[in-house]
């Protein structure tokens, strides 16, 4: 994406914001792991990370990999900043059929990675 500095830290605090949402909404999850990699995970989604939310399955994108598998609020906040898809479904995180569940999910487009921790 490559995006500048003022819009990456913009898109940060947006991301920090549906943290909480997320997280206050399915009263659990964990949002200081979250918070924890906010800055980092800026920076690789927005400057380094090549994909197209459109088109999750392109061959040439890069493959992120969450080992920290409790801060996917920080990971699904970033993918529905960048328009995987719509913030609002945030309010579904850790919800019973819910793509957006406690840790990442393959059923979650853009998801390339169950992880643990």
């Amino acid at each position: 994406m490559g995006l500048n500095y003022y819009q990456i830290k913009e898109n940060v605090l947006q991301a920090r914001k549906l943290v909480i949402r997320g997280t206050s909404v399915a009263g659990s999850g964990h949002p200081g792991g979250s918070f924890s990699m906010a800055e980092i995970m800026g920076c690789i989604f927005y400057n380094h990370l090549k994909y197209d939310p459109k088109n999750p399955e392109w061959e040439g994108r890069d493959k992120l990999i969450l080992s920290k598998g409790h801060a996917s609020p920080g990971l699904f906040s970033n993918m529905a900043v960048a328009g995987y898809f719509e913030e609002s479904q945030l309010d579904t995180l850790r919800q019973f059929g819910s793509k957006l569940q406690g840790h990442p999910d393959l059923k979650c487009p853009g998801v390339e990675f169950c992880g643990g921790s």
